[in-house]
């Protein structure tokens, strides 16, 4: 796999060669990747991701995968889910072999675990589980006080499910939406300790319940943590059309592409770093939207959201017709 694909990350000068160790299928459609790297593997604090150059068809690229655990054994872990709706990335991962050739960057880190507070709420909804996997072993190895609350579509999607209950016990509460589970977001809320901090991944739904439950309990905004898949929105995605009159462009946002992909093949010039919605460096001015925007990002609250003044192009779209921004880039 070319390593020439690391543009796409916030820095392009720790991109490493490494093997691809093994695989697992923990479900159907996920799989656990152990990734060996070239030399010494940097340790992984939880809530880490590493950077993984794939191949879009013949188009190289990045994709981030959080870390099962510290990478300590030298090691990296990843689970990764091939997705129906994929931009090509998750299906990439799972053609390869024992044995591929792959380029890696990292660990960074966008979703920290802060220590030493009086309590941990870590919720997870689906693949989401994935980097509060690392968390909770953190936290059990460190004889913290947390739980976790681990929601699936049915029983059979509870990839990491056994592993965890052998390591941390009764800590680990799982949920089945197919047989009528619903995680409590209040209840649980409620039982953390005063000063305790919530980790929450999943998909957008989710997210925004857990918001609203936070903002109702009275707690600090700043003790709610949010990772997001940077995939999921309320429509389907579909081909939209950018205009830029500034720069005289108009782009076309393919299905399998981010808008920010597009406007970056297109020249225009634009800063990002996470490119999961969650650092707003990606943020566009929204002039006109003849189609309704989708925004999947977790950085604008719903109240900014429902002006439809900005959008982050890394993760949000538009269905039903296409839309008129402004950038950063003065340059043309």
């Amino acid at each position: 796999m070319p390593t020439q694909a690391a543009p796409t990350e916030a820095a392009s000068t720790d991109w490493r060669p490494a093997r691809l160790r093994g695989t697992r299928a923990l479900t159907p459609d996920i799989r656990l990747l152990e990734i060996e790297p070239a030399g010494a593997a940097a340790p992984a604090a939880p809530g880490s991701h590493l950077g993984v150059a794939v191949m879009i068809g013949e188009r190289p690229d990045t994709r981030s995968y959080s870390l099962l655990d510290s990478g300590a054994d030298g090691v990296y872990r990843i689970a990764v889910k091939r997705l129906p709706d994929s931009r090509g990335g998750s299906a990439y991962m799972h053609g390869l072999a024992p044995g591929a050739r792959l380029g890696i960057s990292g660990p960074r880190n966008h979703f920290a675990l802060t220590h030493g507070r009086p309590g941990y709420l870590l919720v997870a909804g689906g693949i989401g589980i994935t980097p509060l996997h690392a968390m909770a072993l953190a936290l059990h190895r460190a004889g913290a006080p947390f739980r976790l609350l681990y929601a699936a579509r049915t029983r059979q999607d509870l990839a990491l499910a056994d592993d965890l209950r052998a390591r941390i016990g009764d800590r680990l509460e799982t949920v089945v939406d197919a047989e009528g589970g619903r995680i409590d977001l209040p209840a649980a809320i409620a039982a953390l300790a005063p000063g305790g901090e919530a980790y929450l991944c999943g998909p957008l739904g989710m997210m925004e319940a857990a918001r609203a439950a936070w903002t109702v309990s009275g707690r600090p905004a700043q003790s709610l943590r949010f990772e997001t898949f940077g995939t999921g929105g309320r429509h389907a995605a579909e081909p939209f059309t950018v205009r830029i009159p500034r720069l005289s462009k108009e782009i076309v946002v393919g299905r399998s592409q981010t808008m920010l992909e597009a406007l970056e093949a297109a020249g225009v010039g634009m800063i990002s770093d996470c490119r999961r919605g969650e650092c707003g460096l990606c943020t566009v001015k929204i002039l006109e939207a003849d189609g309704t925007v989708d925004h999947r990002d977790v950085f604008f609250s719903d109240a900014q959201k429902a002006t439809d003044a900005q959008l982050c192009t890394c993760v949000s779209r538009v269905v039903g017709g296409g839309i008129t921004i402004d950038t950063a880039d003065r340059a043309g």
